[in-house]
């Protein structure tokens, strides 16, 4: 079964375009710009946190966030899981409002968020970790984890008995990032993946991103504060300054635009 599974995983991989389009849900590929933000704005008691957030992440690309600490990086993902209420503004999800989904809401909806920090349970073992990214799903489907999952991450396949607490940073991480993913989320979003983490398993993540966004069938944004991993990401970028976002473009621009300079300290 696991064999099978891998050989169907590798088979949508090497789909074309077109032909992994057929295989969404219907309505999506009609809907490239699958999350939309309008307007968010968020306080902290007299603190205006979010000023006037407008951008959109699309199917099929990686859009990387990046700033400096404190501007405001982290209490938008917040907004975009439904953990902090938006105070103003519209959060659109595949054209339907999601503005007032609760965080599980969000989840049902194709939505998986890896948290600054990873929030793996230590206690329970790899494969019990992995499972909890099957919650929405029903009966039998609950009690498996995907092949597919092992076979972007090896090494949890090989770790799968061991208690997550035990697990080295770079390899809970990859565990965060698999049970995001057993969701089959079609919005995956990452917040500063690299923080703490060794270099070899930071290029294994950054190739894990590229195989995902390379499928064509998910949405993903990158919150990063490490450049040269989300230049090499990046199909669009977007920095942000006190609360708002002070310059976009394409990926391949970042360079030539400057970004470095605004989000390097």
């Amino acid at each position: 079964m696991l064999a099978k599974a891998v050989c169907q995983a590798t088979q949508m991989l090497n789909m074309n375009p077109s032909s992994r389009a057929s295989l969404l849900p219907q309505g999506i590929e009609g809907n490239l710009r699958m999350l939309q933000v309008d307007k968010l704005h968020q306080y902290y008691g007299g603190s205006h946190i979010l000023r006037g957030l407008t951008f959109e992440v699309k199917v099929g690309e990686v859009t990387c966030l990046l700033g400096r600490n404190g501007v405001g990086k982290t209490t938008l993902l917040k907004c975009l899981m439904g953990l902090l209420p938006a105070k103003e503004g519209a959060v659109n999800w595949e054209g339907k409002p999601i503005t007032t989904f609760k965080p599980h809401q969000r989840v049902h909806a194709g939505i998986a968020y890896v948290p600054q920090g990873r929030e793996i349970f230590g206690r329970l073992t790899v494969e019990e970790n992995l499972l909890m990214g099957l919650s929405r799903f029903p009966g039998s489907e609950a009690k498996e984890v995907p092949a597919f999952i092992y076979e972007l991450f090896p090494v949890l396949l090989q770790m799968k008995q061991r208690r997550g607490g035990d697990l080295s940073g770079g390899q809970q991480q990859q565990l965060a990032i698999g049970r995001a993913l057993a969701s089959r989320p079609r919005l995956l979003i990452l917040d500063e993946p690299t923080e703490g983490i060794q270099p070899s398993v930071i290029k294994e993540i950054g190739a894990v991103i590229k195989q995902l966004a390379a499928r064509g069938d998910m949405a993903i944004l990158l919150v990063e504060q490490f450049y040269d991993f989300a230049a090499e990401l990046a199909d669009q970028y977007l920095v942000m300054s006190r609360g708002e976002i002070v310059q976009q473009g394409r990926g391949e621009n970042m360079e030539a635009e400057g970004v470095r300079g605004l989000v390097t300290i």
